[in-house]
């Protein structure tokens, strides 16, 4: 093969042989709350995901990611994607408002890591691709370390020059990389990448695909031999890959990914992308519900995901980019890690309160094994509490209880009902709309008027287990409904 292919060794059977301690989606059984952490897992694994928003359910109620919006360049194009900057009002992938040069995200990665607490992240995922623009990625990564030596790195990438950068991020000690693969069968990735370039030349259609696939299948089996944690993103696209996803699963599995991560379509027509531009659709929530059913079980898959921005910052679903822009930074950087390390000690004494109640909830769902399962809405600003007014939440955590337990199974985003201390009416609609489905939403306070509206919608709204832990106001919701068949909001 003529094309830079020769070094790959793809196959359909058992991966290489992994060193001691690399891990797969094999090694952990499911925890009976869904989305947590698996009951069995190495406590070198538990250690690098603890912290980590994005590869830990858990983690993203409390801990912050950044990313640092450094490599513009790409070196694949995609049918869903369109690379925008100065998009303040778009949150996808892909969008970033700056560019920054790698001494400018030093600069602001110090500036937030001093004022954001809960930062334990950083991380290069484009707006390009962070592997192809590797000269800016590697300058970047290794500034941060040697700066802010105690926070994580992270790399997201398509995974085409993935391969030639592995043991430099080992170097680095990068513990975390995140691969987007969408197809492993190339004739679907024809309907998905146009153009892929590679080694000086550009390829389109079949060959184009089988490079790729190639690529990420060798990046992939390289990161598990040298014992890095790795996630695979995958879109899903409705009529392309929904189905074949299952396969996607399949391979990266047996080479060593940690998690699987499916995301919905973004294809709205102002995005101008081709699949916005063509009414390509996005699948609707409970499609993409029952794909994550589907690859649930050995496969840990993750249900958190907010489609994060190129320069987000913060924690998931309240992103802060705006608060660091380069004209508000100091000149001079600094680092105090004080605000950090006292946060870190607050939330270790929080987690032992909060793992007990949330496994004795659980316990106490499955003790009660009606034949029914609820699906949950919640409205939380983090820390795993019932702690967001209605009429200010941005989203919507979705919670499924039944008798296998309580699992967080997805989010939706929506428009805040309250604007200038008055409700909107046709918001309240559209947050009906998207409660469709749901059974309860809990929330720390709510108003007369929409809790009205909302039962007349068909979901049935309270304040009554405001501020609460998530988990436990599930349990006494749940044992109520079933032990009464009844519901009295006491909110």
């Amino acid at each position: 093969m003529s094309r830079g292919m020769s070094k790959c060794r793809i196959t359909n059977t058992a991966p290489a042989a992994r060193e001691p301690g690399a891990t797969t989606f094999g090694d952990y059984a499911s925890s009976s709350r869904g989305s947590s952490e698996p009951n069995a897992m190495a406590p070198a694994i538990i250690e690098k995901i603890k912290d980590h928003p994005c590869f830990s359910r858990e983690a993203h109620l409390y801990f912050a990611r950044m990313h640092l919006a450094v490599a513009p360049a790409c070196n694949i194009q995609c049918n869903y994607c369109n690379r925008k900057f100065d998009c303040a009002n778009e949150s996808r992938p892909g969008v970033a408002s700056d560019r920054l040069t790698p001494d400018q995200a030093l600069r602001r990665a110090m500036a937030v890591a001093s004022e954001v607490p809960q930062l334990s992240v950083v991380g290069i995922a484009g707006p390009g691709d962070a592997c192809y623009d590797w000269k800016k990625t590697k300058a970047t990564l290794m500034a941060i370390a040697r700066e802010i030596p105690d926070i994580k790195l992270c790399v997201s990438t398509n995974g085409l020059a993935l391969p030639e950068h592995v043991d430099e991020l080992v170097d680095m000690n990068v513990g975390h990389v995140t691969i987007t693969i969408n197809m492993v069968d190339p004739k679907i990735g024809t309907e998905i990448y146009p153009w892929i370039f590679h080694d000086g030349r550009r390829y389109n259609g079949i060959d184009a695909s089988m490079i790729l696939h190639e690529r990420q299948m060798l990046g992939l089996e390289m990161l598990t031999e040298r014992g890095i944690l790795t996630k695979v993103n995958s879109v899903m696209i409705p009529g392309v890959n929904d189905e074949h996803l299952i396969e996607v699963n399949k391979w990266v599995k047996d080479r060593g990914a940690f998690m699987h991560n499916v995301m919905p379509l973004i294809s709205e027509p102002s995005n101008g992308t081709l699949y916005g531009l063509n009414g390509q659709r996005c699948p609707a929530p409970l499609e993409l519900n029952a794909i994550r059913d589907r690859l649930e079980g050995a496969t840990k898959v993750m249900r958190h995901c907010r489609q994060c921005r190129a320069d987000a910052v913060g924690l998931l679903g309240d992103d802060r980019a705006r608060e660091f822009t380069m004209d508000q930074l100091q000149a001079e950087a600094t680092y105090d890690s004080g605000k950090r390390h006292a946060f870190r000690q607050l939330v270790e004494r929080e987690r032992l309160g909060q793992a007990s109640e949330a496994s004795d909830a659980t316990t106490a769902v499955a003790a009660a094994r009606p034949n029914e399962t609820l699906l949950i809405a919640v409205t939380t600003k983090g820390g795993d509490k019932i702690n967001e007014h209605f009429g200010h939440a941005k989203e919507l955590q979705i919670f499924s209880v039944s008798h296998k337990g309580i699992g967080l199974i997805g989010h939706r985003k929506i428009d805040p009902y309250c604007l200038g201390g008055w409700g909107e009416e046709n918001i309240l609609d559209s947050i009906i709309d998207a409660l469709a489905g749901i059974d309860f939403l809990l929330c720390f306070q709510i108003g007369n008027s929409p809790r009205n509206k909302l039962a007349r919608g068909g979901v049935r709204a309270t304040a009554a287990y405001g501020d609460a832990y998530i988990e436990q106001a599930i349990d006494a919701l749940y044992t109520e409904h079933f032990s009464r068949r009844s519901f009295g909001d006491a909110g």
